[in-house]
């Protein structure tokens, strides 16, 4: 088992434990996911490819949150708020904004971009080393505003 999947088992373990329903709800969300992906795909999961799954659920709330705010559901997005800080305790440390902005310059040299054209390639180098540690929405504005 991997060490990320242990660290939410356990943490799943102690939510039962506190009675706290809401955050034990989040953390069976997290699970459910990540072994749908290991039945369906018959593999035990890398800590990657969990941070991965689990960066995926952060955009989903996002989303939600903003579709909720647009609706004037606060309670709704509220519990989607607190979904987004029990599955950010999993996630590897975020990245300030001068640190995405200092990858960027690396790329953006590496690759040699100079336009618009070459975002994709631009992005093929970023995501592997931002997965989890950024918002890759943000990373992307930061990208259009250096190529424009």
């Amino acid at each position: 088992m991997s060490e990320l999947k242990q660290r939410i088992t356990e943490a799943m373990k102690d939510a039962m434990r506190a009675k706290d329903k809401d955050r034990l709800g989040t953390i069976r969300l997290m699970l459910s996911e990540i072994k749908r992906i290991e039945v369906d795909e018959r593999i035990e999961l890398a800590d990657e490819r969990i941070i991965t799954i689990l960066d995926k659920m952060l955009k989903q709330r996002r989303d939600s949150i903003s579709q909720f705010e647009k609706a004037e559901r606060q309670d709704l997005a509220d519990k989607e708020k607190a979904e987004i800080k029990v599955i950010q305790e999993f996630m590897p440390t975020a990245l300030s904004e001068a640190e995405i902005n200092q990858l960027i310059d690396q790329a953006v040299s590496a690759s040699q971009a100079s336009s618009m054209k070459d975002m994709g390639a631009l992005m093929g180098i970023l995501r592997p080393q931002l997965q989890g540690k950024a918002d890759m929405a943000q990373v992307s504005k930061l990208i259009k505003s250096r190529l424009s």
